[in-house]
């Protein structure tokens, strides 16, 4: 590629320069192998003295140009300027060290990339033992090349006589020439005479003094004593905690870093990283997630990792070192990138579970956890499924009707029927403990949380309920203001939400199950809904998907894809779950729903299609989604455990996932 024309000039003024300065050209290496050497041998030293000088350089590098700092210090970024092409100045100054004579010359430069290498070039003989020594400060690349004229010197010598190592106050270190000035005699005298009457001081009196002082000078000064002090009072307290046996507390605080910053510390100095490794604080790192997270923690039993965690360390001395942990968190991170990217692009693996009912088909209700599914059938049955064989384990009867909801937890399994009644079952043995007959029709939902149980029916009626105990259940309520079926109810302690084949969602005073309010919108009647902190998501026959504000019953987003009556639907931190009579389950960015900017077109991230009929129920967690429909089936949708991804990694290489930045 052809120089530029005005660099061309700016290299040959150089060469000329560093001539003057140098003396002869370097040989090349042909004439060194035919040893036409012209220059005097490296290490003669001539009868006069010689006079070593001193180049400094002073360049603009450009802003996306890095340089090497001494070995021992980490490059530092140069700042841009805000004008792309601007005037820079490169500026030689030979300085004798005896100082008796400064002859400076400059030369204007243009552009962001300069002829400094060249220069540097020719500054250092062939095998000469010293080399250029570069340092940043204030933006600018300040590169020092020690030239002796003709008569060269080691340069341990000429550092010894004339260079005094110092930092500059951001730390970097630099070469710098001393300032030489001579001092009076009665200075040197009142000086010492200073400095015993201060020693003789209290600390106090010491302080003082150096205020008054301090106070008397000018704005200079002030700035010449906070860069002397600035080094003096910056303290490594990580190493200086150690040192005074106090390395719980140095573990305690980097404890608090993430993942990113923990590593960083790590590169800090040797001591930094023996406090990470003696403290175990990947380990720490990895059990804070798991406890504050609900993805981490259910990865760590998914994936086995979490039995070393949340135990102290054996004394034999067998639990896993610092490094297993440090190693083990990118491959959780790279478990939980690829959960996310299965959810988005619909990669899974499937699970059938076929109920073979007898007489009716269809399987209207559904609860699982990590060891069972308990369902509701259309042949009025109650199926418990161990998730893992996908077998079943048992079988509840008793209703005489369609059993349509069902909720259970670690003690009983509260069932409601198309036969009107609310039954209550010992989860473990499938004892039937309670009837409830309340109302006179179908009881189409109910929820049950920290002693209160919420029931609606077709009756238009929903009834709120005191559980002291399985067997001790009594009615505390009922609502009434539902012009149609009551077809969904859900609550926390502040509200009581109802929808109904009215079109309207009513919401109630969960305390004094007072009406508060009514959330209008659907133009036909509301199948399902979900309730959490202010958010309510409903689904309703007119084929669409409503979120609302519940405070001021606003609705925040139509959702719109499915082609028939939304059945079923749930929500968590960051996605949607919709079923329908279409047969399609569709999972939606909760998120981008809730941003008022995205586009419409951008919700739907994915949609489901297995299920041959109509889809009942669903629910989900991070790892999979759990379906029931009226095909008689129970799908289980795995996004964690992807076969086809699987073989995939079996096939190529594995990937390297980077989970911090340096």
């Amino acid at each position: 590629m052809a120089m530029d024309p005005a660099e061309a000039v700016l290299q040959e003024k150089a060469l000329k320069f560093m001539k003057l300065l140098v003396g002869k050209p370097k040989p090349t290496p042909e004439q060194l192998r035919e040893g036409r050497e012209d220059r005097e041998p490296l290490m003669k030293r001539s009868t006069t003295p010689a006079t070593p000088t001193l180049l400094i350089l002073l360049v603009f590098m450009n802003s996306s140009e890095r340089e090497d700092c001494n070995n021992d210090e980490p490059p530092r970024k140069i700042i841009p300027e805000k004008n792309s092409l601007r005037q820079t100045y490169n500026s030689c100054a030979r300085l004798c060290l005896n100082q008796e004579t400064v002859c400076l010359g400059s030369t204007a430069m243009k552009t962001e990339n300069c002829v400094a290498k060249m220069l540097l070039t020719h500054g250092n003989p062939p095998g000469y033992p010293f080399g250029n020594h570069r340092i940043f400060a204030r933006g600018f690349l300040v590169t020092v090349v020690l030239v002796c004229n003709r008569n060269w010197m080691p340069f341990s010598e000429i550092g010894a006589r004339c260079l005094n190592k110092t930092k500059l106050a951001n730390g970097t270190s630099s070469m710098i020439v001393p300032k030489q000035r001579k001092l009076s005699a009665s200075y040197e005298k009142e000086k010492e005479l200073c400095v015993k009457y201060f020693e003789q001081w209290s600390e106090s009196d010491q302080v003082e003094f150096v205020e008054h002082l301090i106070s008397q000078m000018c704005h200079y000064q002030h700035g010449h004593i906070n860069s002397y002090l600035k080094p003096m009072l910056q303290r490594d307290f990580i190493t200086a905690l150690p040192a005074r046996g106090l390395d719980h507390i140095a573990e305690n605080i980097l404890s608090y870093l993430d993942a990113k910053s923990l590593c960083a510390a790590e590169l800090v100095c040797k001591e930094w990283y023996r406090v990470t490794s003696d403290g175990m604080l990947w380990k720490k790192l990895i059990e804070r997630m798991v406890r504050t997270d609900a993805l981490w923690r259910g990865l760590s039993e998914r994936r086995g990792w979490g039995q070393y965690l949340f135990k102290n360390k054996p004394p034999d001395g067998t639990a896993p070192p610092n490094s297993f942990y440090r190693a083990l968190y990118p491959k959780i991170i790279q478990d939980i990138e690829t959960i996310e990217s299965n959810w988005r692009c619909g990669r899974h693996s499937l699970q059938r579970i076929h109920c073979r009912s007898e007489t009716s088909k269809g399987v209207y209700c559904l609860q699982y956890d990590d060891q069972k599914i308990v369902s509701g059938l259309r042949d009025n049955t109650i199926k418990i499924w161990d998730k893992n064989t996908l077998e079943c384990k048992r079988i509840l009867t008793g209703h005489t009707g369609s059993v349509l909801c069902l909720q259970y937890d670690e003690r009983v399994i509260i069932t409601g029927s198309s036969d009107s009644t609310v039954r209550v079952w010992d989860v473990n043995a499938g004892e039937m403990l309670n009837t409830l007959i309340h109302h006179c029709e179908a009881v189409l939902h109910l929820r049950f949380n920290n002693g209160m149980m919420v029931t609606c029916s077709k009756d238009r009626s929903i009834a709120v309920w005191d559980m002291a105990s399985p067997t001790d259940i009594t009615l505390r309520r009922v609502l009434v203001g539902h012009r149609a079926a009551v077809n969904v109810v859900d609550f926390d302690d502040k509200y009581i939400v109802s929808a109904s084949g009215d079109r309207t969602i009513k919401v109630w005073n969960t305390s004094t199950c007072e009406f508060v309010r009514t959330l209008n919108g659907h133009k036909r009647g509301i199948a399902c809904l979900q309730y959490r902190d202010r958010l309510v998501v409903s689904g309703s026959s007119d084929n669409t998907i409503r979120l609302w504000d519940i405070e001021c019953g606003a609705c925040l987003r139509v959702l719109e894809g499915h082609e028939e009556l939304v059945r079923c639907i749930r929500f968590d931190n960051k996605r949607i779950v919709s079923g329908a009579y279409d047969g399609k389950i569709k999972v939606w960015d909760l998120v981008a729903a809730l941003d008022p900017r995205a586009p419409a077109g951008t919700l739907c991230l994915r949609t489901l299609v297995e299920h041959s009929g109509r889809v009942f129920r669903l629910q989900f967690d991070e790892f999979q989604i759990v379906s029931s429909s009226h095909d008689d089936t129970i799908l289980i949708w795995d996004f964690l455990n992807d076969p086809a991804a699987q073989a995939e990694s079996t096939r190529s290489p594995s990937r390297t996932y980077t989970y911090i930045s340096r």
